[in-house]
């Protein structure tokens, strides 16, 4: 079982997958976007790694409509 994925990430891992900082993964926990637990102590919060890939599946489905929604013939 050691090279098992875990089941559950700290929030640094998530920060690590995402390539974005702790405080970022924590307000998406906060906020819902991205589902996690509380466990133990303050700020001890877990995602469960089947949430992550869900997560990540939803942002490719949403920049996947925004690109859909933009016209063809934009420039910036």
């Amino acid at each position: 079982m050691s090279d098992a994925t875990p089941r559950f990430l700290t929030l640094a891992d998530v920060a690590e997958v995402l390539n974005v900082t702790v405080r970022q993964v924590y307000a998406l926990v906060r906020s819902g976007e991205l589902k996690g637990i509380q466990i133990g102590g303050r700020n001890q919060w877990r995602v469960e790694n089947d949430q992550l890939e869900d997560y990540i599946r939803r942002q490719y489905a949403r920049a996947e409509q925004a690109v859909a929604d933009q016209p063809d013939d934009v420039t910036r």
